[in-house]
């Protein structure tokens, strides 16, 4: 645990530097520091940045400020408003670089980092501690922050109503967690790749980049992946459904999609990620809503207008029916991504990664040749089917016949449900 007397003086120098300084910024802080200071209505942390009592106690969980502080020669508490300031700035700096836990502490502050790196000898760096640390626009202050503007604006209602915007700090599983073939890896990597060079393209010309579209069965990670990759870009998803922006007043249908994409502008850099875009094969062949055909004309366009690297804007298409897309759907995108069913080698290791932190002996071995076609939904499914069988009994530690019978228990549900499809 780091000692109190610690947290308080970096959090007083690291107000102090960044006061002090025009060239650090607010991604410059760590998140916790960010998070507390952060003004919504500027989308910022304004200097000066002031260190009270409250303000240690909030973000570190320090009870006694005031007793630790007075420990520290080089600080002041006054006790009018419980500011604590710093008196003596060499003498600080000289405590810190002897503190035994100044280095690792030092390389999670940027701030910190940009003065230490060229004091003394500690060994820390400014790019390390930068690299440690999220950028503000993966923290969910930061969209807030956005869409209390956009909440202020004539209209703002129904643009936001369309969309669930998820921010990075909230997507629950990182690519490590998911089972992923050689060519969605590869995808993911050139994503990534050019949402850090997009300066780069944008000066050689080359913007029709980023446009992806995942197609595949239902339950075999389409909106996953693109979760994940919100998460390993640290940059905020809008996941929108192309059957939800259908209006049932069919003329506010494109007025929707310009919405959408307008949104999308607004919380660049991010993904767009668009559910269900089989609809848009849907409504082209339909003779009976010229508005519905208009409004897919709109989307259409929209796609093409709008570009990662001039706008900041991942596109993500996905299906379950890529054989009913006709050619003006397909050529939109730059990339296509198959999400096919996991063979029993990937069935393997979708089990073994659900089943990681579940105590007991299993053969996911087994189960994976008796679950040929299932989806890694559908063993996320018989794996829930295994825990919940065991708290029935009072059992925290499971068996390979728990899994085998939540098999047993899906392929039941399965077949009820298809007998039900077919009344």
């Amino acid at each position: 645990m780091t000692d109190e007397k610690f947290l308080i003086t970096e959090l007083v120098l690291t107000a102090h530097l960044y006061n002090q300084s025009d060239k650090l910024t607010v991604d410059d802080l760590p998140q916790k520091i960010r998070k507390h200071y952060w003004d919504e209505k500027e989308k910022t942390v304004k200097r000066p940045m002031y260190v009270t009592e409250g303000d240690i106690k909030s973000i570190y969980g320090i009870e006694n400020v005031k007793n630790s502080t007075k420990l520290l020669p080089f600080l002041e508490f006054e006790d009018f408003g419980s500011q604590i300031k710093l008196n003596i700035f060499d003498l600080a700096i000289k405590w810190v670089t002897k503190h035994p836990e100044a280095v690792e502490n030092i390389n999670k502050n940027p701030v910190l980092a940009s003065f230490f790196e060229n004091y003394d000898s500690l060994p820390v760096s400014y790019k390390k501690a930068k690299a440690s640390i999220l950028p503000k626009e993966s923290g969910r202050e930061w969209i807030n922050s956005l869409i209390k503007t956009i909440e202020s604006e004539k209209g703002s209602e129904d643009m936001l109503k369309l969309a669930h915007i998820v921010a990075p700090e909230d997507i629950q599983q990182n690519i490590s967690d998911l089972v992923l073939t050689k060519a969605q890896e590869d995808e993911i990597e050139k994503m990534t790749k050019a949402i850090q060079y997009r300066d780069y393209l944008k000066r050689i010309g080359l913007r029709e980049i980023g446009k992806l579209l995942f197609v595949g069965p239902p339950g075999t990670g389409k909106t996953s992946v693109a979760r994940a990759i919100s998460g390993q870009l640290k940059i905020p998803i809008v996941e929108v459904k192309l059957s939800q922006i259908a209006d049932q007043y069919l003329g506010e249908t494109a007025k929707n999609i310009d919405r959408v994409f307008e949104l999308a502008r607004r919380l660049s850099p991010c993904i767009l990620f668009i559910d269900e875009f089989d609809f848009v094969a849907k409504a082209r062949a339909t003779d009976e809503h010229a508005a519905l055909k208009r409004a897919v004309n709109t989307l259409l366009k929209a796609i093409d207008e709008i570009s990662l690297v001039e706008h900041g804007v991942l596109v993500i298409g996905a299906t379950n029916h890529p054989n009913i897309l006709d050619h003006a759907a397909w050529r939109r995108f730059d990339e296509i991504v198959e999400f096919s069913l996991p063979d029993k080698d990937m069935r393997k290791k979708i089990l073994d990664l659900i089943l990681r932190n579940i105590e007991g002996t299993f053969d996911t071995e087994e189960i994976a040749k008796i679950t040929d076609g299932y989806s890694g939904s559908d063993l996320r499914l018989i794996a829930r089917e295994a825990v919940l069988n065991g708290l029935i009994t009072e059992r925290t530690v499971l068996t390979q016949q728990d899994l085998i019978r939540g098999v047993a228990e899906f392929n039941k549900r399965t077949h009820l449900k298809k007998l039900d499809e077919s009344a």
